[in-house]
């Protein structure tokens, strides 16, 4: 057994271990085979490995120095599947990035300073960079506070999100297949790269409220069906090649907000429901709503004029997001979450077995 010096961590409405790039192995397949066995992938409960059984919870964070300019830390965010044995790296995950601010000043990476710390990060998923803004008090990490996210029991200390570059993270355009919405096996939907790249549609488009529950919606096989052939068909469209074994594009589906929210939500994993809200997610669906001819601008009409906070409401709460524009310069989008340090020490996995080159 191989014993590796580890950290869980909850950062937002996901927790997962965080690790640094050297305690792990170079080889990117053996690194992910590890990945794999430590967090139990392949059953549905991760029994065998610290997973939690859950897409929200089988995630992990790996850190190093970050040898670029205009960052302090690099970031490797990895989503480790539950039921199949296998990674996915080609996502971001803003909940987790809530917890790399923390985990980078307690880890050294960063040094505090009094009051709040700036940890520059670069997602080395997408080559975006965000800003996060974490309380140190004389130096030291605060985690304790009176910021409350809903989907995460209690109060915490704010951790704010700033993400500087999140147009076209993956594939280098707001809108990949060239306009804000298009037609889909009869479907109007809105293809957007901002943080995320994913799939909107309105809810009532596909014969649902969008006000159903996570587990009403994957309990209704012909919608989860009709899905998922519509996300292979929009990923291609963006320019994602075959997207059948990938988690991007994500699936979202809108719907009018049912209290003092811009709009519900319901965010797909892409195969499961998000209890609550991707960060990311919402960064692109802040954005959606402020951009003319998406699916989403069509649907708030006059209520998107002028837009600078959106809210997001999800099947646990809701979500806000601040929307900065300026002249001649990318949308940025802000968004305040919180994080805890859960535990410290080590994880064991099996050997890997080395392999040849």
């Amino acid at each position: 057994m191989q014993r590796i010096p580890c950290v869980l961590m909850r950062g937002g409405t996901s927790k997962g271990p965080f690790f640094h790039a050297w305690d792990l192995p170079t080889n990117v397949v053996e690194r992910d085979e590890m990945l794999i066995n430590l967090m139990g992938s392949g059953h549905e409960l991760e029994i065998d490995g610290i997973g939690g059984g859950s897409p929200q919870t089988s995630k992990v964070a790996i850190l190093s120095p970050s040898l670029h300019a205009d960052a302090d830390v690099d970031y490797l965010f990895v989503q480790v599947m539950v039921a199949q044995r296998r990674v996915d790296t080609a996502p971001n995950c803003g909940n987790m990035l809530c917890a790399v601010g923390p985990f980078a000043i307690e880890e050294g990476l960063v040094q505090a300073t009094e009051g709040k710390t700036l940890v520059r990060i670069r997602n080395l998923n997408t080559g975006t960079f965000v800003n996060s803004l974490v309380e140190t008090p004389g130096g030291i990490v605060r985690y304790e506070g009176r910021t409350a996210i809903d989907g995460v029991p209690g109060t915490a200390a704010p951790v704010q999100l700033t993400f500087l570059d999140a147009v076209g993270s993956k594939t280098g355009k707001l809108f990949p297949t060239g306009q804000a919405s298009d037609v889909i096996d009869d479907v109007e939907l809105t293809c957007i790269d901002m943080a995320m790249p994913m799939m909107i549609i309105e809810a009532s488009k596909l014969g649902v409220t969008g006000g159903e529950s996570p587990a009403e919606l994957e309990g209704n096989s012909a919608l989860m069906q009709k899905i998922e052939a519509l996300r292979i068909k929009a990923g291609a469209a963006m320019g994602l090649g075959d997207v059948s074994g990938m988690v991007i594009p994500k699936p979202v589906l809108i719907s009018p907000a049912k209290f003092d929210g811009t709009l519900q939500v319901r965010y797909f994993m892409p195969h499961d429901c998000h209890r609550a809200l991707a960060i990311t997610g919402a960064i692109g669906l802040a954005t959606a709503c402020v951009s003319p001819g998406t699916v989403v601008m069509q649907m708030l009409g006059e209520r998107a004029n002028g837009l600078t906070q959106v809210r997001l409401e999800h099947p646990s709460g809701s979500i806000d997001i601040a929307l900065e524009r300026t002249a001649g310069k990318p949308i940025q989008a802000s968004v305040v979450r919180t994080a805890r340090r859960l535990f410290s020490g080590y994880v064991y996995a099996p050997s890997v077995r080395r392999l040849a080159g």
